[in-house]
């Protein structure tokens, strides 16, 4: 029974430590929650945006929808035709463009071996989405 004491501490602490380090993990975010934020900052569809060859990140926000990330404040909501494979589990994305431009109906992005068509392009007021995450104490995506 001497050992009792010194194992409850070491139990004790042990408990401390994985709040500590849970504490620093984010919650998940309901993905509807999150598709419904981004459809709010989303303005009205348009035909094109410049693509200045490359794009700084993307997360997918159901099967045939993502969000592009062109620059630090610029993003495009894009809706994809089928089949496009569920987009949350796919590990990389291309993109094509004509003429410097990606346009709606015309350019595709590629993923898993499907070209998925965009159907429509819609710009995002991004700095207002981070600015009213903020204001909430929501993180921003990291894009």
């Amino acid at each position: 029974m001497s050992y009792a004491k010194p194992a409850l501490a070491a139990i004790a602490v042990a408990f401390t430590l994985l709040g500590a380090c849970s504490a620093g993990i984010p919650v998940r975010q309901d993905p509807e929650e999150v598709r419904n934020r981004y459809q709010a900052h989303a303005g009205a569809p348009i035909d094109h945006f410049t693509r200045l060859g490359r794009y700084d990140g993307w997360e997918a926000l159901g099967r045939e929808e993502l969000v592009l990330f062109t620059s630090i404040n610029n993003a495009y909501l894009l809706k994809v035709s089928p089949p496009c494979h569920d987009l949350r589990t796919a590990e990389g994305m291309g993109l094509t463009s004509t003429g410097g431009s990606v346009y709606a109906r015309l350019d595709s992005i590629t993923t898993r071996g499907w070209r998925c068509r965009i159907l429509q392009i819609r710009r995002l007021d991004y700095r207002r989405m981070k600015a009213d995450l903020r204001r909430a104490g929501i993180p921003a995506p990291a894009g």
